[in-house]
This record gives structure tokens, sequence and C-alpha cells, in this order.
């Protein structure tokens, strides 16, 4: 709904490819959706949530197997954003680096979006 044409609307690297398709296939769902919504101290939070059926209004990113949906009224906050997948000695997780968040809390879990995104 926001692309560009002939351009996705995220980019996913390999390590998050990896582990999309091991989820999949785990539980046998469709993928994941990735969207926003209101909470933590800079005022948004990314949410991911296991897809069992694809919503006709979703945004489907396909690469190698690995599908990611996401949600209608996430589409402008979510575009240009790469999804990564992450390993550290105390967590492993989906890092999401997107450049329209112009803050971040300091535990990371918080974003803030820039303001001309809402003027749309």
């Amino acid at each position: 709904m926001f692309g560009i044409p002939g351009k996705q609307a995220i980019s996913i690297t390999p390590r998050a490819v990896s582990q999309i398709t091991k989820l999949m296939a785990r539980d046998g769902h469709e993928g994941l959706r990735i969207g926003v919504k209101k909470g933590g101290c800079a005022g948004m939070e990314y949410t991911m949530d296991y897809v069992t059926e694809i919503n006709p209004l979703d945004e489907v990113v396909e690469v190698d197997g690995a599908r990611v949906m996401i949600a209608p009224m996430a589409q402008m906050f979510l575009f240009g954003t790469e999804v990564d997948y992450e390993v550290s000695l105390l967590e492993a997780g989906f890092k999401f680096r997107n450049p329209n968040v112009t803050e971040a809390c300091g535990c990371g879990e918080s974003i803030k979006f820039d303001e001309a995104l809402f003027a749309k």
C-alpha cells in the first residue's frame, strides 16, 4: 500500500530468514505478522504474531520461503525497515532497523516515529 513499485516494503536479513522459516515449519504457520502499537516509554512498540491466515489487506514480503505480513495500520511506519535476528550471550531475538524511528528508549523495546508520518 505504501510501497514503491519494484521495491519490497521491508528487507529481511539471511539470519532473520532462517529463523522465520524455522518458526513457520515448526508449527505450520503461514508466517509472521509485524505491526506497531501504542505503549512503552517512547510511545510505540513493535508487535510480532504467528499468522494462520493471511489478511488480504496485509503487505506480504517473502524471501527464500520466509513470509512476513505487515499489518495495514503499520505499513507507513515500517516502510524501509530491515528485520534481523541477533543472538548474543544474554539474549536472542528479532531486531528492527527502521529509518522512520527518531527516538528509542534505553531498553530498546519502545520507539518514537518521525512526526511527519502522522501528517500523511
